[in-house]
């Protein structure tokens, strides 16, 4: 189990490296602080690329931007907005039924609960978590698949999935670090932590990486 100190090390190291990295589309989006458009974003981004989301997140928001607006659109008009995006109907009907829920239920405030959030249709773990900390600015760990990767390449945890890794993640990482947490190594984990092929002699926290010592020894024998 890595040290607090190797923990807050590895994201000192990564935050300086930040200028390095693609930024995510939803950082992109979260830089509004809009809790609503962090949500839709997040609804649209599943099973589809940064880019595709960004803009249409934005087409989206320069016609309704609001839970109010959206949940009076006429859903072929919302579904022809959106459309580009992957699943787009379904995607629709939820981005639609959670904006008329917001509306009727919370006065069109998004709740900054995760266990509320979760309560919505088509809101995981991952997107609730997302809502919290990049729309509310509080402590939250989302936990996608370059998440998941990275920590258990570092040795963080050892978990065989995201929902798992952020459990662990809860119970070892000191709370000062979680906001930042998923956007560090999202970007680190697209442009050095890949999947595959792993940029191993680019990274910056090597010294620091389960993964990398068992490579580097295993090449060494």
């Amino acid at each position: 189990m890595p040290t607090e100190k190797q923990m807050s090390q590895v994201i000192k190291i990564l935050k300086k490296n930040r200028g390095r990295f693609i930024v995510p589309a939803l950082t992109e989006i979260a830089e509004e602080k809009d809790p609503f458009k962090v949500l839709v974003s997040c609804i649209l981004s599943l099973r589809t690329r940064d880019a595709t989301t960004a803009r249409v997140s934005r087409e989206l928001y320069k016609i309704a931007d609001t839970p109010r607006k959206i949940a009076s659109m006429n859903l072929k008009k919302l579904s022809a907005v959106i459309k580009p995006v992957n699943y787009y109907k379904t995607k629709a009907k939820r981005i639609k039924n959670i904006s008329e829920r917001l509306v009727r239920e919370f006065d069109s405030s998004v709740p900054n609960d995760i266990d509320t959030l979760m309560k919505f249709k088509g809101v995981g773990r991952k997107t609730a978590n997302i809502v919290v900390v990049y729309g509310f600015n509080s402590h939250g760990i989302p936990v996608d698949t370059h998440v998941h990767r990275v920590s258990n390449r570092l040795g963080w945890v050892e978990t065989n999935t995201p929902e798992k890794t952020e459990v662990e993640l809860r119970k070892i990482l000191p709370r000062k670090y979680w906001i930042d947490l998923n956007d560090l190594f999202v970007q680190f984990g697209q442009n050095i932590c890949m999947p595959r092929n792993p940029h191993c002699n680019a990274c910056p926290i090597s010294r620091y990486c389960k993964y990398y010592k068992m490579i580097y020894n295993a090449d060494k024998a």
